[in-house]
């Protein structure tokens, strides 16, 4: 049965789009979601902290009784990060200061030296690594070849499709990547853009271990509540 991580990073975008204010807590909403049944609270630590700060991650990893995943690039300074704080898994995501969100995987083609170093260099300090790639069959095999322990396939050109065609054809490549990956015996997550609605094209592909939300979840929070938003998206899960 799937598990939901739910990612807090829009709470603290709304809290820091007010400068010296300490509200919404990012810390709070992550303790109301486990209650609501996420398994795991994910937060993306980016290098220039537009939303997530240090103090956040910090307090996430004292305080929640689930999984807590980092989300960061593999550079020095996030794996020092890492390294001190010891998340429960990190997963390496590939980043751009201009971007608003994450707008697509990890190009393990071009960085494989770099982010075999970095996932080296986390299992030696007891961490698990997840690496958020595209469904491509080559990109998996990298991440299965330098040891990756899991891998968050990408469902966003899915997600954010505008034609029944297009959908078609990005949620088969998701369902061959998943198979595949889940064949070469690496845990199979997914994430990115998953709404209520889109959640439910999930059903029946039992490969998926674990599905990370943000966007729509804390969306649907500003207006019913956390612990509602998450009890909601937590149901769908566990009927697929």
């Amino acid at each position: 049965m799937a598990h939901l991580s739910v990612n807090i990073d829009h709470v603290a975008t709304l809290r820091q789009a007010r400068e010296n204010v300490q509200y919404p807590e990012p810390v709070s909403a992550a303790m109301i979601a486990e209650i609501a049944g996420a398994e795991g609270i994910v937060v993306h630590l980016r290098e220039d902290r537009r939303h997530i700060q240090d103090r956040d991650v910090k307090l996430l990893k004292q305080v929640i009784q689930g999984k807590l995943i980092l989300e960061m690039a593999g550079t020095s300074e996030m794996i020092g990060v890492a390294l001190d704080i010891q998340p429960d898994v990190v997963t390496l995501v590939p980043e751009k200061r201009n971007e608003l969100t994450t707008e697509g995987g990890l190009d393990l083609i071009l960085n494989k030296a770099s982010v075999s170093k970095a996932v080296s260099t986390l299992h030696d300090s007891g961490i698990s690594v997840c690496i958020f790639i595209d469904p491509e069959p080559e990109q998996i095999k990298i991440a299965h070849h330098i040891n990756a322990d899991m891998v968050e396939i990408h469902t966003g050109t899915f997600c954010d499709a505008s034609t029944s065609s297009k959908k078609e054809r990005a949620f088969s490549r998701i369902v061959d990547a998943v198979k595949f990956a889940h064949k070469l015996k690496l845990v199979v997550n997914a994430g990115h853009g998953i709404c209520y609605n889109t959640i439910k094209a999930f059903k029946g592909l039992k490969e998926i271990e674990e599905f990370s939300i943000g966007h729509s979840i804390i969306s649907r929070a500003v207006l019913v509540g956390m612990d509602k938003a998450v009890r909601e998206m937590h149901k769908l899960v566990k009927e697929l």
